[in-house]
């Protein structure tokens, strides 16, 4: 069952302007036109996966849900647009009426995803569709980049629990709470963030900070204290003075006075695999075999791996400013663009946009995403992208192509298909169900277990397949040829 709590959502606020001007503006200029009335069809995919990755994984479907549902302009809205002065009053009269009545799919959250292929499509009123734009991106982009940072460090850690300790670096604080939110998605063990904890039931965690080591006359007086007042859980941060010489003989001193249920020891700064190793050979000296060695300070994937390549004796990570930053590539890129536009006559016209970068041509018209699974092994073998009145494959051989090398082809068999985009929305009614966070946990583990190993290398993954459908791809260099190679 999903859990539920009355300010576990975005209810504290209305949103509805939390837009780019722009929208507005083409909003004002469809209603106005003879395009007023059109449907349209736009999809959200990203181009790129950060640090050059083998997968992305999908997050922030909440938090877009949680906004399409309230969204509603006040009169606060319509008096302050009135200023603007550049809004017909029939306009601004439609916004007060506002109602969404979009259809909405979208790859639920935890599942990986690949670069160029939708990840949500949206279809319904060309004014409703285009407004939602920014805020779609803004979670998509922002979720998705932390939940794929995240899973990269938690791989790192090999099993080692990974805590999420960057609250008071990140950008604001809904980068902080949504940021929590989607480490835990993709494994983290929890988050030092504690509403994250009381609104999003991401489990908090924390000790203490040096000056509650330096609060006290004596570091000893100091973990005594802590010892007693959380005998449950006792860990000892002792790298305020010296570890070696001074945090970890008084840990030892206050564990075997108190014999406490769990202990454990944080160091956060220094030579780490040194530390840790000196650390674990006194402990275990002193019969304390069941005490924690935890780390922090500044780590990423690539700190984690090697140390645990040098032998570091480390049971679990804490991981802050370059996890809820993604420090090493922070922005994700994804962009929601226009694939079709349904006029008066029924008929969805297909749109694709043109340039001379390769990597920015769309793919057109109204789609779904097909996802191949061995039979045999349960592992993910291709996505394709067909349009959405194609046939499900039904288990015969597949063939399936690189779009931008065509020779490049491969038979699939003995395979199942799962089409990859669920209903969220039918004419702006929820129809999806809402998974609580552990079992978004849960999705994204199990999926990301279907992908080769080849994939989640950290350097040089092998590229996963994402082809288009023949009609498709038909569709595509067709309009290329209309509108593209015509006028170049």
């Amino acid at each position: 069952m999903t859990k539920k709590r009355d300010y576990a959502r975005l209810n504290e606020y209305n949103l509805t302007m939390l837009t780019d001007f722009y929208e507005i503006t083409m909003a004002n200029g469809y209603f106005n036109s003879d395009i007023r009335d059109a449907e349209a069809c736009f999809d959200v995919f990203f181009r790129k996966v950060p640090d050059g990755g083998g997968f992305a994984i999908m997050a922030g479907l909440e938090q877009i849900i949680a906004y399409m549902k309230r969204l509603k302009f006040t009169e606060a809205d319509i008096d302050y647009l009135r200023t603007k002065n550049c809004f017909s009053e029939e306009f601004l009269q439609y916004l007060l009426d506002f109602e969404f009545t979009c259809d909405v799919w979208s790859v639920p959250e935890g599942y990986p995803i690949f670069p160029y292929e939708p990840v949500m499509i949206v279809k319904g009123p060309l004014i409703q569709a285009q407004y939602v734009e920014t805020f779609i991106l803004m979670q998509f982009n922002h979720q998705s980049l932390i939940a794929t940072k995240s899973n990269r460090i938690v791989r790192a850690a090999q099993g080692r629990p990974v805590m999420e300790f960057g609250t008071r670096r990140a950008q604001g604080a809904d980068a902080a709470v949504y940021g929590a939110r989607a480490s835990y998605i993709a494994g983290c063990a929890g988050t030092a963030c504690t509403i994250a904890d009381r609104n999003h039931f991401v489990p908090a965690l924390g000790t203490m900070a040096h000056s509650w080591v330096q609060s006290f006359d004596t570091e000893y007086e100091a973990f005594r204290k802590y010892t007693e007042l959380y005998p449950e859980n006792a860990t000892l941060l002792i790298d305020t003075y010296n570890v070696l010489k001074s945090g970890l003989p008084n840990a030892i001193k206050v564990f075997k006075e108190l014999k406490p249920a769990k202990m454990g020891i944080r160091i956060d700064s220094g030579d780490i695999t040194y530390l840790t190793k000196e650390c674990r050979k006194v402990l275990d000296e002193e019969g304390l075999t069941d005490c924690k060695i935890v780390i922090s300070n500044s780590l990423d994937e690539y700190i984690i791996r090697d140390v645990i390549l040098e032998g570091a004796q480390i049971d679990s990570f804490g991981v802050g400013e370059r996890l809820i930053t993604a420090r090493s590539e922070p922005v994700f890129g994804g962009v929601y663009k226009l694939s079709g536009i349904q006029k008066n006559d029924g008929e969805l016209v297909p749109k694709m946009k043109i340039s001379e970068n390769v990597e920015k041509i769309t793919n057109p018209g109204f789609k779904k995403v097909v996802r191949f699974f061995s039979k045999e092994t349960g592992k993910a073998l291709a996505d394709v992208i067909m349009l959405r009145d194609e046939e499900m494959p039904d288990g015969k051989p597949y063939e399936i192509f690189d779009p931008n090398a065509v020779w490049k082809r491969k038979i699939l068999e003995n395979y199942e298909a799962k089409e990859l985009l669920v209903p969220i929305f039918e004419k702006g009614k929820l129809v999806y169900e809402e998974p609580d966070i552990e079992d978004i946990r849960k999705t994204c583990k199990e999926q990301i277990d279907t992908l080769w190993g080849s994939s989640l290398r950290f350097e040089n993954p092998q590229t996963y397949y994402v082809d288009l459908s023949k009609p498709l791809w038909n569709l595509k260099h067709d309009l290329l040829h209309k509108f593209g190679a015509d006028n170049m």
